[in-house]
């Protein structure tokens, strides 16, 4: 009886311990819910044309179906957001000229930079892909690893910020120089959630310098010399602030371990009574 007692207690206890991190997560998805959803604007508008060079790049959101006319030949550059615990995925899908206008194959690559213009390794998907004399298309992609919050300087680590992309073919005949082609690019993201956090943070995204606001605040004079802060204004926090689904791994994990503690301890114990009452007693 008293083992039983204490095991029923115990499951008790269990049950107050891990009432407010199963309430935190049935909480989330309501909240998340609960929000309203942004209302289009003409910022949030899908981009009709790309950059030419990293300085020149298109800003595009994720989610997004950007589309853009050019010359076969050409370099093609957008930029987008990531923020730390997202695994971005972006798709290109070039529209190739007439086939009775091409001299043959062609041969087209997707390349990813971060805010320090390094060169990101697509962990998988079809980043080169080359097409048929008599193909109408061609689809690439490339799936980043996940971006972390923090990343040692030796590393080559994909960090929150911006992030640009490259389209361009890299076998092409000369005859095939400048005839017209369009692309469609979108990025979207999975988020990998508490797995993959680490014990620090970047003080700033990495933002490169032509993506600057003027603090307007602090303008005094009217003549825009205020102070100039690296911000790039789509790279929104998701509002999760200090939540994160280890905290209720972590209670789990306190649970389970105040259960083997108090059930070992019932177990060795015992009744509490000796077994023989010693002879002259």
């Amino acid at each position: 009886m008293r083992i039983r007692r204490v095991l029923s207690t115990a499951v008790l206890l269990a049950g107050v311990a891990a009432a407010p991190a199963l309430l935190g997560v049935a909480a989330s998805p309501a909240v998340a819910d609960a929000s309203p959803s942004p209302s289009p604007s003409g910022s949030d508008a899908a981009p009709t044309e790309a950059g030419t060079s990293f300085r020149t790049a298109t800003e595009i959101e994720q989610g997004v179906q950007a589309t853009a006319g050019a010359s076969t030949g050409d370099y093609l550059y957008w930029q987008f957001p990531a923020d730390a615990g997202q695994r971005p995925t972006v798709k290109a899908t070039v529209k190739l000229p007439e086939a009775a206008k091409r001299s043959g194959t062609e041969t087209w690559q997707i390349d990813v930079y971060d805010g320090l213009r390094r060169r990101q390794a697509c962990q998988y998907g079809a980043q080169t892909r080359t097409a048929g004399a008599d193909a109408s298309s061609v689809e690439l992609s490339c799936t980043l690893r996940t971006v972390r919050a923090w990343s040692e300087q030796w590393a080559n680590d994909p960090l929150p910020g911006t992030y640009y992309v490259r389209l361009t073919a890299t076998g092409l005949g000369a005859a095939d120089l400048g005839l017209p082609m369009s692309t469609e690019l979108r990025v979207d993201s999975k988020d990998i959630g508490g797995s993959a956090a680490v014990d620090g943070s970047l003080a700033k995204p990495l933002v490169p310098g032509i993506a600057v606001t003027s603090a307007q605040s602090d303008d005094t004079s009217g003549d825009g010399s205020g102070s100039r802060t690296a911000v790039l204004s789509s790279l929104r926090p998701d509002g999760s602030g200090w939540w994160s689904d280890r905290w209720v791994w972590t209670a789990i994990g306190g649970v389970l371990a105040a259960l083997a503690g108090i059930g070992g301890y019932a177990l060795t114990r015992g009744s509490g009574r000796p077994s023989r009452i010693p002879r002259g007693a």
